[in-house]
């Protein structure tokens, strides 16, 4: 099924296979035996290229294919329209070991057996009416990683822990045909209003936002620091052998103009690789293969010193960035999230981003390594697999390394003559109060080059009967509570409104865009609008939410 041309029986099937998709992953890992699993694992390692070469793109096969939801089994890109998305789907379907599986040994048993993994407790956001609070407001994510993690304990067989699944990521994990922006813009914004598949009384509002495309050969120089935990935690093949192919891939797309620093932690931190030119590849590569796991983990050490060196060689005109690989699990010095997160919040403002990418299963630290990306205006991947690498550090390059505009933040207002309640889909913990709208001292997310970020509001039209029970208040005393004439009048059914800085701005700037109250039927929304709906309700199954 192709679902760039859908119509709504067709969109059903796709919503009822999103749904079971777990329920047939789980069933298909637990009725194979682990003798079968096991010699496919070693079939794979044996014939799999030493861990010394860097892949190629030969590696990766792409037989070309047609179906976007195809995706939802593997790598994604984001930017580039319906041809990335293509791509995209291509290199999902010629991934025959999805996840880490590829690399399994005994020991991840073990890590099973004792898992200390963390997630952040996420509770669903509720309607809320329109009439008392008019104002939603939440700062943007780019993060990807729940995604990745969320296809890494499906296709171990295991179902994905409820707060493991952030429905954002997961809508944010795909691309889109939003258009690319205007003159010097650094993004779009599109609209679009059509019916709740899972709730007939409803509508659903899609917000697009595009970040600006830059070919790689315009991207400024960059000043990366890499920041990789070789401690004792990182000594199962999903992990270091992984971050070492991983990083293998980036370096093949560095240049002369680029700086490349390789720090690493364990019991302490230390430098392995000083300041080196990208065109000494053999260098950088060599230094990256020599690595080996053990001691415990100084994270906030390594931390520190890799900032300190992104300072010291600090490229005024260049993209400045610490890409941090790590399971986590940070265990000496400076290690409680707190404490990290001062850290990282002293070193943000100096003009240096930060990239987390997280590794691994067991003891991962998800939660930590969250805050660490959005306190340290940063983006937070998960890499179970080669292909996730691949896509996160060689397709998605710019938007991964090259911040277009920081402190991005939506404040949505609803106009309560036409909208009786409202709910955001995801975002719950990136909800901001309606004054830090206008405080430029809040820190909000980043937009990286190509990067696109969708948001979804489901809304209760006036006069319609809902299912849902709606929190009400009694009517005030000392003030009007009616609502003006004036929003009757008015054809408009909210007012988005969007702020942001440049990179090395201090100052925002405000865009806004009424939305015109309306909207078409299921049928005639875009394909856009119908697959991130379908994506939404995916998560919402998942989480077991009550809204699905």
């Amino acid at each position: 099924m192709n679902i760039k041309n859908v119509n709504l029986d067709q969109f059903s099937q796709i919503k009822l296979l999103l749904g079971l998709f777990p329920l047939l992953i789980l069933i298909a890992c637990s009725s194979q035996p682990k003798i079968a699993r096991q010699e496919a694992k070693l079939e794979q390692i044996s014939s799999a290229p030493p861990a010394s070469t860097p892949p190629t793109p030969a590696t990766l096969n792409t037989t070309p294919q047609s179906s976007r939801f195809s995706q939802l089994k593997g790598g994604a890109t984001r930017g580039g329209g319906a041809r990335a998305r293509q791509q995209s789907a291509d290199m999902a379907l010629k991934q025959t070991a999805p996840s880490f599986s590829q690399f399994e040994t005994d020991s991840t048993v073990e890590l099973e057996s004792s898992n200390t993994e963390e997630y952040n407790l996420i509770n669903d956001n509720p309607f809320k009416v329109t009439k008392n609070n008019p104002l939603s407001t939440f700062s943007i994510d780019v993060d990807t990683a729940s995604y990745s993690n969320l296809r890494r304990f499906i296709t171990e067989g295991i179902l994905p822990p409820k707060d493991a699944v952030r429905i954002e990521e997961l809508i944010n994990y795909f691309t889109y045909d939003y258009p690319q922006p205007k003159a010097n813009n650094p993004f779009s914004i599109t609209t679009e209003i059509s019916d709740s598949p899972w709730n007939s009384q409803h509508q659903l509002v899609h917000i697009g936002i595009q970040g600006k495309e830059i070919v790689t050969e315009n991207l400024p120089s960059s000043n990366l620091v890499f920041l990789l935990d070789v401690s004792g935690s990182m000594n199962t093949p999903n992990k270091l052998p992984l971050i070492k192919s991983a990083f293998q891939l980036l370096v093949g797309e560095l240049t002369e103009k680029d700086t490349v620093s390789i720090v690493v932690y364990a019991g302490a931190a230390g430098v392995v690789l000083p300041p080196t030119k990208g065109s000494e590849k053999d260098k950088i590569l060599a230094a990256i293969n020599n690595l080996k796991a053990g001691g415990s983990t100084a994270g906030g050490e390594g931390i520190k010193l890799a900032y300190d060196l992104a300072k010291r060689f600090y490229q005024s005109s260049g993209n400045n960035r610490v890409i941090l690989a790590t399971d986590g699990d940070f265990n000496v010095g400076v290690s409680s999230d707190a404490e990290l997160v001062r850290m990282i919040e002293n070193y943000r403002d100096e003009g240096i981003f930060l990239t987390v990418l997280g590794f691994g299963t067991g003891n991962f630290k998800d939660a930590k390594m969250e805050q660490l990306a959005n306190k340290g205006n940063g983006n937070y991947a998960y890499i179970d697999n080669l292909l996730e690498a691949k896509k996160v550090l060689v397709t998605e390059m710019g938007g991964t390394l090259l911040t277009i505009a920081k402190d991005v933040k939506i404040q949505v207002e609803f106009n309560p003559a036409k909208v009786q309640a409202y709910r955001l889909i995801g975002y719950e913990n990136r909800l901001l109060r309606s004054q830090d709208f206008n405080d430029d001292t809040k820190d909000a997310g980043e937009l990286g080059a190509g990067h696109s970020v969708t948001a979804l509001y489901e809304i209760i039209p006036v006069g319609v009967e809902s299912n849902v029970n709606l929190p009400g208040v009694d009517e005030l005393r000392y003030q009007d509570n009616q609502v003006d004439q004036a929003a009757y009048n008015s054809d408009e059914l909210m007012l988005v409104k969007l702020r942001y800085k440049k990179p090395k701005g201090t100052t925002s700037e405000l865009i806004k865009q009424p939305v015109v109250y309306g909207g078409v039927s299921l049928d005639d929304a875009s394909n856009d609008f119908k697959f991130a709906a379908a994506v939404a309700e995916y998560g919402m199954i998942l989480r077991d939410s009550e809204y699905k």
